[in-house]
């Protein structure tokens, strides 16, 4: 049976050659998990068989280790396929696998950094001399002041920053359109890479001056994502930060910080994009577990 389903799986699903191997090394141990149940055939097995494998993935044994959420996740979906595949067989009577649900994944919590590490970068950004230095921090401070993705923020155009109104259009995930507010010092720092920086970044390439990208090479052409990783990455080492930086690193904490100083959730929610506020709501765990801190060193009776 198990050969059978792997052989479906290859030719008419069409997946790959790692996915199978993982597949039947994760059904190799069901199978024997069920042989030292007594179970001899699919059609002996109950649903409480199914849970007590996924239990014991997710406890481990002399032989192997806990697996991970993840891990353990991939062999129930594997066993839950092979039970599927043999009630549309009509091996089984019936899909005793199919309530049992993998686990989920742990949630990782998003990494920001203190406002303090966050201004010591866009300085170190900033310490550049030339058109370079002032084009770096004005990408930091935009990144940090307004939470875009770095998609969002090397493809801005220059029309997309109303420095008048001081809002910044957005296009994120699925060409969908956002208004953000942009902060006095990102707009400081945007207006002096405009006026002495990009001219000269532009002359280098075909571009106008008033046309085109925001962000600009030192060829002219529009700034990629790659170089604005490597901007960052220059900076943290600069700044001499240690922990790992990310331009995802600066939303994290555009985030954070807005939601420690009162933001509601669903403000950040729509200054981040995102569809649905439980995705925003991340973010919120890791409030809580700045009050927790600041509760524990604060009450007098937090502690005993």
């Amino acid at each position: 049976m198990v050969t059978g389903y792997l052989d479906h799986l290859a030719v008419e699903r069409g997946l790959a050659a790692n996915t199978i191997s993982s597949y039947r090394r994760d059904l190799r141990r069901y199978t024997r998990f069920l042989a030292d149940a007594g179970v001899r055939d699919l059609s002996e097995v109950a649903e409480s068989d199914v849970s007590g494998f996924l239990a014991a993935l997710r406890a481990g044994d002399d032989e192997h280790p806990p697996l991970s959420a993840t891990s353990a996740a991939r062999a129930v979906v594997a066993v839950r396929g092979l039970h599927r595949f043999a009630l549309l067989d009509g091996l089984v009577p019936g899909d005793v696998a199919a309530e049992v649900r993998p686990p989920a994944p742990a949630r990782r919590l998003p990494k920001a950094i203190p406002v303090e590490e966050v201004v010591a970068l866009i300085e170190a950004a900033g310490s550049l001399e030339g058109p370079r230095g002032l084009r770096d921090r004005a990408l930091l401070e935009v990144l940090y002041g307004t939470g875009a993705r770095i998609s969002e923020a090397v493809g801005l155009a220059v029309d997309d920053l109303d420095r008048g109104q001081s809002v910044v259009r957005l296009a994120g995930k699925g060409g969908k359109q956002r208004i953000v507010p942009v902060g006095s010092y990102a707009l400081r720092a945007v207006e002096e890479y405009l006026v002495r920086a990009r001219p000269a970044l532009a002359t280098a390439g075909r571009g106008g001056v008033r046309g085109g990208r925001l962000f600009l090479n030192a060829r002219g052409g529009s700034l990629s994502r790659q170089s604005a990783w490597a901007i960052l990455r220059t900076a943290a080492e600069r700044a001499g930060i240690t922990a790992e930086v990310s331009p995802h690193t600066l939303r994290h904490s555009f985030a954070t910080h807005l939601l420690d100083g009162g933001a509601d959730v669903r403000v950040v929610q729509e200054l981040l994009g995102h569809a649905s506020v439980t995705t925003t709501q991340v973010y919120t765990l890791v409030t809580v577990d700045k009050l927790r801190e600041v509760y524990a060193s604060s009450h007098p009776r937090a502690l005993s």
